[in-house]
């Protein structure tokens, strides 16, 4: 695993439950704002890390869960982030500005 990796795992790791950080958050916090497709790969790989990721509050800029189809069902993502009381319809988290938790901001 690339060093990378590790650092947008160790982030990750700490978006509370019940929030959601975008792939452009994670990106633009480790300093390499524009790399948010690389974030996406990470997440895609997230699966066989351990200690577990939680790859399902990690979402695109538009709180759109656009990877959704990495997880084990087409529905996993969405049940995953509606059991810590995220309102997903049609694969948008609703609220997201209210529940997007931007690392930079500390919150």
């Amino acid at each position: 695993m690339n060093d990378f990796y590790k650092r947008v795992y160790a982030l990750v790791r700490k978006i509370p439950k019940g929030r959601v950080a975008s792939y452009g958050d994670i990106a633009e916090h480790l300093g390499t704002k524009g790399s948010a497709r690389t974030v996406g790969y990470a997440m895609n790989n997230a699966h066989a890390v351990s200690p577990p990721i939680p790859a399902h509050r990690v979402v695109n800029r538009n709180g759109l869960l656009t990877g959704k189809h990495h997880f084990g069902s087409p529905t996993m993502m969405q049940q995953l982030l509606e059991n810590e009381g995220v309102k997903i319809i049609d694969d948008q988290v609703q609220d997201f500005e209210k529940l997007r938790w931007i690392p930079r901001k500390r919150n």
